[in-house]
């Protein structure tokens, strides 16, 4: 969530691949979804009240937080700003970090840009001086060392991570004679990518519908579980001859074209409806689209009886898409205020809550110990003990390095490609031409 302040200006470090980070912030329109909060955290440092801002994106489920936080600290009010995708608030914070001004007390990070946002820590307070490493085993020892620059600086508080199981429609399985169950869709889905096709042929022969909504959710985990993704793990580009990644690609392409893929608009779904419709059977589920699918089945006219359910299973193992962190811009006037919220709503206590709120995974071992052993149902997803699949989901995982330019490969140079695949438009062969043509007018020198 996000306010405006005027701060001075700042020397900004950008990277060689600004052009497409800037460019992108140039041509991006982003849309702010407001959220007002009520008043109430400690006054300043100088004892008077203040006024704390902070932006998120997409479902981060804080809003019950901030208004917990207020009572309990008269004082602080906070000002929330939620921008509608990671995308989009990747192009908002560093369109403010190029002009020096305009990023709020916390800022929230997404992962998938986290490299770049590395590449200019200095932007960033180092949370060592407001004590978060006497909370560094309170994390999946990943999350905190994610969050390291070079340096040894600590930027962020690790918020959730995106540990995946599989969404999947209990009637539409039915019609199409497959198992409902969701210990009987996790068996007959265990296995690779190839597998989940496979399945998904069967269920398409027998319905003429797709099995998934579109291909870009489903590239970017195929993605994730590669040992070594868009960068190799010391940091270098790693497409344009990567055999595994080109494999994948005409793996999915396959599907594609023996009409599995929905080709919805990401994030849009059309309007939510097509998860009420049984447009398609199945969605790839990292623990944050959880809330992501129930909001947009609600919206498109949906209620818990259109059948979602969620599956411990998901194509190829273990992987994990996402998750965010807490940082304070050098240029917040309320430093350690900001550093003291970002610290309480990261706590396991918090982050349990977040988690019911938004459906997300924390990445705190005590909120997951507590999700695991509570094994709560979820009333939306047909009762499944979804924060309990998901510490499962997360045996073991450790997230894929990412690099400076990670977010832009995928949603800039994979992402048309994608849905011209999803139209008709390219095959494997053209597609990748087209993504690698993107890549060098984006990414490379």
């Amino acid at each position: 969530m996000h306010t405006n302040h005027a701060h001075k200006g700042v020397t900004v470090k950008l990277s060689r691949r600004t052009r497409g980070a800037v460019a992108l912030a140039g041509a991006a329109s982003i849309a702010l979804l407001a959220t007002a909060c009520s008043t109430g955290g400690d006054q300043g440092s100088d004892g008077e009240d203040i006024t704390l801002t902070i932006t998120t994106f997409g479902t981060f489920g804080y809003d019950d937080l901030y208004k917990e936080y207020e009572d309990a600290n008269p004082g602080v009010k906070i000002e929330a700003t939620n921008i509608d995708t990671g995308g989009n608030a990747r192009t908002d914070a560093f369109t403010k970090i190029a002009a020096g001004s305009g990023l709020s007390d916390i800022v929230a990070i997404e992962e998938g840009w986290l490299g770049a946002i590395m590449e200019v820590s200095d932007q960033f307070v180092d949370l060592t001086e407001y004590g978060i490493d006497d909370r560094k085993g309170d994390w999946v020892d990943w999350k905190y060392d994610q969050a390291t620059d070079a340096d040894g600086r600590v930027i962020g508080y690790g918020t959730d991570i995106g540990p995946t199981g599989l969404c999947y429609n209990g009637p539409a399985f039915a019609a199409a004679g497959l198992p409902t169950d969701r210990e009987e869709v996790a068996a007959l889905l265990e296995g690779d990518w190839a597998h989940y096709f496979d399945v998904g042929r069967q269920y398409q022969a027998a319905t003429g519908k797709a099995w998934f909504d579109q291909s870009g959710f489903v590239w970017n985990s195929i993605v994730n579980q590669m040992p070594e993704g868009y960068y190799t793990s010391d940091g270098e580009l790693n497409v344009e001859d990567n055999a595994e990644l080109k494999a994948n690609f005409d793996l999915l392409a396959a599907a594609v074209g023996d009409k599995l893929s929905a080709a919805q608009a990401e994030w849009d779904w059309n309007s939510g409806k097509s998860f009420v419709d049984g447009t398609f059977a199945t969605a790839v589920c990292p623990g944050w689209m959880l809330g992501v699918i129930q909001g947009s089945t609600e919206a498109g006219g949906g209620d818990a009886s259109t059948g979602w359910d969620f599956a411990d299973v998901f194509p190829g193992g273990q992987g994990n898409w996402g998750g965010a962190w807490l940082s304070v811009p050098e240029t917040s006037q309320h430093k350690e205020e900001a550093a003291k919220l970002a610290d309480w709503l990261t706590q396991p206590e918090q982050q349990v809550k977040q988690s019911t709120a938004a459906g997300n995974f924390p990445s705190t071992l005590g909120a997951q110990e507590e999700l695991a052993s509570a094994a709560e149902p979820n009333e939306f997803f047909n009762g499944a003990p979804t924060g309990a699949i998901l510490a499962k989901r997360a045996e073991g995982i450790v997230a894929q390095f990412k690099g400076a330019d990670d977010s832009v490969i995928q949603e800039n140079v994979f992402g048309p490609v994608l849905d011209a695949l999803d139209r008709g438009e390219v095959d494997a062969t053209t597609g990748w031409d087209q993504a690698i043509e993107l890549l060098h007018e984006l990414v490379e020198d």
